[in-house]
């Protein structure tokens, strides 16, 4: 490990630390606050494949309705799905429950202390338990997200592309984590990458590591980290019913639990494929065109034609409800949308707004 870094990234930390509602801050930790296992598992489940800034609101409203693993375990799953709507990645929220249940039941209620005993828990992979392993056990795992790696390839001007680097960023990563305060140093890292070595324009005028930089000095640091080109990801098809009852209620299912959206309330469709599905309507209706939804999955682009219609006809799928808007998720808003926009129905239904 290089002398002193740690040392110096702490002490920039414990001025700067960003303030976030599942943190215990470095000075609360000083005078022996503890963070709390359930919140830190809870944020970094939610943070995968998001931002801060959108997972606030959420957590507030999980812990406020949920605000311990017990009351967590003791929720409805469907409870769980529709306060996770528009997160995206529902398996996460699938497994959230899952843990939770298995935290409870085989753990007595208290998130196992070791990174080794939480990757036995459904839904924890390494990064995650590297992450609750070092926040809240002081256990001095390697917690690498983008923004570490980030870090530890300007830190040492590493220019294999990712994902191949990663044991490399990992291995320097690990070089550098401390036996004391391995989870404020953890915490640093991502801060550090997350407000001054960021991906444009990083701040090395302010930064604390910038005389150690290998790429500051280099002038490479806005070149790295370099990464593989991305296979151009496919085009997927299909069709999307939205239909109305005469008395304002609208036509709902929920999705099946494996596959995508899994165990979400949503519009019935057809399958999604390359080549243009069969229809699948719902119901017999006078089904009207309005429009396009596209949203863009891990990998593959969505194109969902929207067909609408008003129909007090039995369907053969699904139910008809007041529909909350807020308990979709981010795709089925956007069919809502249209379809709401072109129903003379809507204003009998329960907007959310």
């Amino acid at each position: 490990m290089r002398d002193g870094l740690s040392d110096i990234l702490l002490d920039w930390y414990d001025r700067h630390a960003r303030v976030m509602p599942w943190r215990v801050s470095p000075q609360d930790r000083r005078a022996g606050v503890r963070p709390d296992p359930y919140r830190v598992w809870l944020s970094e489940v939610m943070l995968q494949q998001t931002t801060v800034v959108v997972v606030r609101d959420y957590f507030h409203r999980f812990t406020s309705r949920w605000p311990t693993v017990t009351a967590l375990a003791a929720a409805e799953v469907a409870e769980v799905m529709a306060e996770w709507a528009g997160l995206g990645y529902y398996a996460r929220a699938r497994n959230l429950l899952k843990c939770a249940r298995v935290v409870m039941e085989s753990h007595g209620g208290v998130f196992p202390g070791t990174r080794d005993g939480l990757l036995t828990l459904p839904g924890v992979g390494p990064y995650t338990a590297s992450a609750i392993a070092a926040i809240a056990y002081d256990e001095p795992a390697v917690v690498v997200d983008g923004n570490v790696e980030r870090v530890m390839a300007r830190l040492f001007d590493i220019h294999t592309p990712l994902p191949a680097a990663k044991p490399i960023l990992t291995e320097k990563a690990a070089s550098l984590t401390p036996g004391d305060r391995p989870g404020d140093h953890a915490q640093a890292v991502m801060d550090l990458g997350a407000t001054i070595c960021t991906p444009r324009s990083p701040a090395c005028g302010i930064c604390p590591w910038r005389e150690p930089c290998a790429a500051r000095a280099a002038g490479t640091a806005t070149q790295l980290p370099k990464k593989t080109p991305k296979k151009a990801k496919p085009i997927r098809q299909g069709t999307v019913y939205v239909l109305f009852r005469p008395d304002g209620a609208v036509l709902t299912e929920t999705r099946p639990d494996t596959g995508l959206l899994g165990g979400m309330l949503a519009f019935p469709t057809t399958d999604w494929t390359e080549e243009v599905p069969a229809p699948a309507p719902p119901a017999a209706a006078d089904w009207q065109d309005i429009g396009e939804a596209r949203h863009t999955f891990t990998h593959f682009h969505l194109r969902l034609t929207v067909l609408a219609a008003a129909s007090g006809a039995d369907p053969d799928r699904g139910s008809f409800s007041d529909l909350d808007p807020k308990a979709l998720p981010t795709l089925m808003r956007k069919v809502w949308a249209l379809a709401s926009a072109a129903s003379p129905f809507v204003a009998r239904t329960t907007t959310g707004d």
